[in-house]
């Protein structure tokens, strides 16, 4: 049986996870829990699932916890006692986020193995995770149904032996065919509506932007140790082929599935078995026809800023994250247009000289000063 701690419990990757842990009791038991304010679902979950410890945002949401019967904690340090707590084996990092950086370096310390969904934190900090993960003997499973399915095309051919290029497909999000001058008059309700996947707000609009591919490009360099230039993105309406591996033989791997997010959930849940998940079957016959194209990356620029900030290297990715936290965030509040997102993201990167990441306080410092930064354009901008 393996133990859990789930930190993002009451999001969409939390509320999946629990769902499959549910159905496999057996399997699996929840020792910590961690989420932000939605106390309702959590109570919910804290009565399903029993959790020894419980971690919310802060400490007038961990007073209102009182008479759960469970120990409960709240912030950052919150965060890490959830992902440090004894006996678990492994963690379940689904906050969203840079605020997932150190719960995740202090499971990696305690020789916890991660099923990770947090990206943030992989853009962020990658090479010092990645790093240290080696160090610990720690294994790293990704969540993500694109990393997902390169972890299984790869077998156990990890760090780039005999590999051609990584292909990672992205379905294009709500927004693929509108004209680029039609971008400045979208609605936060509208970018939300994502044609193929049922996601958080964040994420919903980094895939509209295509910054959410951009991410998983610095993501699969530090999972999968590829180069850059061995990494691709193409262009998938259907959202059944949810990545590709090509190998220097011109033979390609994908993996292929509905597209479901406790799939990739379940498969790192459960690495190295699989679990008999009760979901349709991908019906090959009616797909009729699967088709690829190459990205326009300068209708969607957020891309190919994610591809200059990996090449940059050091910090930059940091401040790439970073800056784009705060754009999505002024873009949902309404202060400013979907057109301006990547504006944001590229003035900050612009202003930033990017220096070598040898510890996690480089990449948190960069973290903060690009948020600053962000803000300060923002509030240039939406005046």
């Amino acid at each position: 049986m393996k133990r859990l701690a789930i930190l993002g419990s009451t999001g969409s990757i939390g509320v999946n996870t629990l769902e499959i842990v549910g159905r496999f009791r057996e399997e699996f038991e929840v020792l910590a829990l961690a989420a932000g304010t939605n106390l309702p679902l959590l109570c919910e979950q804290i009565r399903a699932f029993k959790p020894r410890l419980v971690s919310v945002l802060d400490q007038e949401h961990a007073h209102a916890l009182k008479g759960e019967g469970v120990e409960v904690v709240y912030g950052e340090e919150g965060l890490i006692r959830a992902a440090t707590f004894p006996g678990v084996d492994l963690v379940v990092s689904a906050v969203v986020g840079s605020v997932g950086i150190r719960p995740l370096l202090a499971a990696v310390e305690q020789g916890k193995d991660v099923a990770l969904a947090n990206k943030e934190s992989m853009v962020t900090a990658g090479e010092i995770i990645v790093k240290k993960a080696q160090e610990k003997g720690v294994t790293i499973l990704p969540i993500d149904s694109e990393h997902s399915a390169i972890f299984q095309a790869l077998g156990s051919r990890m760090g780039g032996q005999g590999i051609k290029r990584i292909i990672l497909t992205a379905s294009g999000g709500p927004f693929y065919n509108m004209p680029a001058e039609a971008f400045k008059k979208v609605s936060p309700q509208e970018a939300l509506a994502h044609p193929v996947w049922q996601m958080g707000p964040k994420i919903s609009v980094d895939s509209a932007t295509l910054m959410n591919k951009g991410l998983e490009v610095i993501e699969a360099h530090w999972f999968f140790r590829v180069p850059p230039k061995q990494i691709e993105v193409l262009i998938h309406r259907q959202g059944v082929v949810h990545s590709l591996v090509e190998y220097i033989d011109s033979s390609i791997i994908a993996q292929l599935s509905i597209p479901d997010m406790r799939i990739p959930i379940a498969y790192a849940l459960s690495y190295p078995k699989r679990l008999a998940m009760d979901l349709p079957v991908l019906n090959l016959v009616e797909l009729n026809h699967l088709t690829f194209e190459p990205p326009d990356v300068e209708k969607f620029p957020s891309l190919k800023l994610a591809y200059q900030a990996l090449d940059g290297g050091g910090t930059l990715p940091a401040v790439l994250n970073a800056a784009n936290e705060a754009a999505v965030e002024a873009f949902l509040q309404g202060r400013i247009s979907f057109d301006q997102i990547p504006h944001v993201v590229a003035s900050t990167m612009n202003g930033h000289k990017a220096a070598p990441l040898r510890e996690v306080e480089a990449a948190l410092e960069a973290d903060r000063w690009a948020k600053e930064k962000a803000l300060a354009f923002i509030q240039e901008v939406s005046q």
